[in-house]
């Protein structure tokens, strides 16, 4: 028998670069299925989100942050942020209450202004601002566009995040069940394990290195010996100068962002692994089709 009651659709997190989007993800989920970092940019692809409860399911989706692209891998990012848009029931744009308007959240607004779908402001980093600068914030938004609904949260704290939640849920209309209720996430194990690798690489290294650096997983495969799972990872820069940078000295760097990585991935599977990192030299990959295709960033698609 059909439950009319129960409702489902898919929710864009979309904004500038550093607003806070993958927290606000994995907030809304009680996991880490997006990676986090203070450098902008972190999000490169999109990630499936995927909340169910009683009400209903709905996909949120964690978009890389819209910007003016420098080079072929930022022109991937926006075009899949921008495509986007065209695919869901509710886009969420998040800006900083901090930081307050700037010229990037004008920039999206203005691609916003020929989209029919409902857009709800969520204004988030609210734990760091004074509230009586919300109201005059707010103001300044709603000036430049006509939002269906105003959310102040703060991803960090979960401080109004039920009632972003909430809000969702009486926009959707009845749908299905998309994905089984224990899912929290679309992508495959080896993708986040790559992310979770590459968020470490973002955290422990100096501001040259983050853009520039991928990461793939080139093996996965249980122990004969024990329950021990072995993954094989290499992290890919652009110069030899980043490369000695994140092995660091006697290969202090690249032994912490391992200890670090395996105890995310563990936590993930569930089992211990043994995690082996090596870091190679791809001169000026951004910018090359077939490493971007190989790396997961599929440009043919848009």
């Amino acid at each position: 028998m059909e439950n009319n009651d129960y409702k489902s659709g898919f929710a864009a997190l979309i904004g500038r670069p550093n607003v806070g989007k993958s927290t606000l993800l994995n907030q809304l989920l009680g996991q880490k299925v997006a990676i986090m970092s203070d450098k902008p940019q972190t999000t490169r692809n999109r990630i499936q989100g995927v909340y169910t409860e009683e009400r209903g399911q709905i996909v949120f989706i964690d978009t890389p942050g819209i910007h003016k692209p420098k080079h072929r891998l930022g022109d991937f990012m926006s075009k899949t942020a921008v495509t986007t848009l065209r695919e869901v029931d509710i886009i969420l744009f998040l800006v900083d209450a901090e930081a307050g308007m700037g010229k990037g959240d004008e920039f999206i607004m203005d691609r916003l202004s020929g989209v029919e779908t409902p857009v709800y402001l969520i204004i988030n980093k609210i734990d760091l601002v004074h509230p009586d600068k919300l109201l005059p914030l707010i103001d300044s938004y709603m000036k430049k566009h006509a939002f269906t609904e105003v959310i102040p949260v703060s991803a960090k704290d979960g401080n109004n995040v039920e009632a972003l939640v909430t809000q969702v849920f009486e926009r959707l209309e009845a749908g299905p069940q998309f994905y089984p209720e224990d899912q929290v996430t679309d992508h495959p194990e080896r993708f986040l394990m790559s992310e979770m690798i590459r968020e470490k690489v973002l955290h422990l290294t100096h501001e040259e290195i983050p853009h520039s650096v991928a990461v793939e997983i080139e093996q996965i495969k249980k122990r004969e010996t024990s329950e021990t799972i072995y993954v094989g990872a290499v992290v890919v820069v652009e110069r030899s100068s980043q490369k000695g940078i994140i092995i660091g000295k006697q290969g202090k760097m690249l032994k912490e962002i391992g200890k670090l990585a395996r105890q995310d991935i563990e936590t993930m599977l569930g089992s211990k692994i043994f995690l082996e990192i090596w870091v190679k030299v791809e001169e000026d990959w951004r910018n090359k089709p077939k490493q971007l295709r190989g790396f997961g960033y599929d440009q043919d698609e848009y």
